[in-house]
């Protein structure tokens, strides 16, 4: 009887965290729904850029610029961005392919200033040294957009932070999918299931990936 009683218990648990652990599951899923279907399809389109030569989102080049850098805007790349923000509004916020801490490159490497948003961006090149810097203002079509949000640029802190929820809402629905999978499953049934194939393939494929 007493053995009975404290199987009974267990089972009444088990009934209710599994309701618990599902109506969580399901709750994640439609928060995430949407941003999983972007996701999902930006990501196809990113992985297969090459592959399938899928395109990437059509930008249209709205202005290109040429302009006088004074003596005092050429001393350092953080000198040229403060310039291009004061005197012509160029929204720079990124000094990229710059190594060292102050972000100068080797001797005759070009400086490339960024900014912009997933919408719009701003690119200036710029030889140190030269009298004049090109700055070119580029707009993404809706698929650029998307590719660029996917990349979590230009979306700004808000956008960052809304991605972040959707990659925790991501992990615990596959947690708790793999809770709700597993539940009744013996070990030797979690190994020969759909599951353990997907772990499988995994490995293989990441192990190889990361030796080649």
């Amino acid at each position: 009887m007493t053995t009975n009683v404290s199987s009974n218990r267990t089972s009444a648990r088990s009934s209710r965290l599994y309701r618990v652990f599902r109506q969580v599951h399901l709750w994640i899923g439609a928060w995430g729904a949407l941003a999983a279907i972007m996701y999902g399809l930006t990501g196809f389109v990113l992985n297969h850029r090459g592959q399938l030569k899928l395109p990437q989102g059509a930008s249209v080049e709205l202005s290109n610029v040429e302009y006088a850098v004074p003596a005092t805007a050429r001393s350092s790349p953080e000198a040229l961005r403060d310039w291009l923000r004061e005197a012509h509004q160029v929204p720079v916020t990124g000094i990229r392919g710059q190594p060292g801490a102050r972000g100068r490159g080797p001797a005759g490497a070009n400086w490339t200033l960024s900014g912009g948003n997933a919408r719009t961006s701003w690119t200036a090149d710029y030889a140190p040294g030269s009298e004049t810097v090109r700055v070119r203002h580029n707009q993404r079509g809706s698929l650029g957009v998307l590719n660029t949000l996917h990349k979590a640029v230009g979306g700004g802190i808000a956008w960052i932070l809304l991605g972040d929820s959707f990659a925790l809402a991501m992990v615990l629905l596959g947690l708790t999918g793999i809770w709700m999978w597993a539940r009744g499953r013996s070990p030797k049934q979690m190994v020969f299931s759909v599951l353990g194939a997907g772990v499988l393939v995994l490995l293989l494929v990441g192990g190889n990936a990361v030796s080649g």
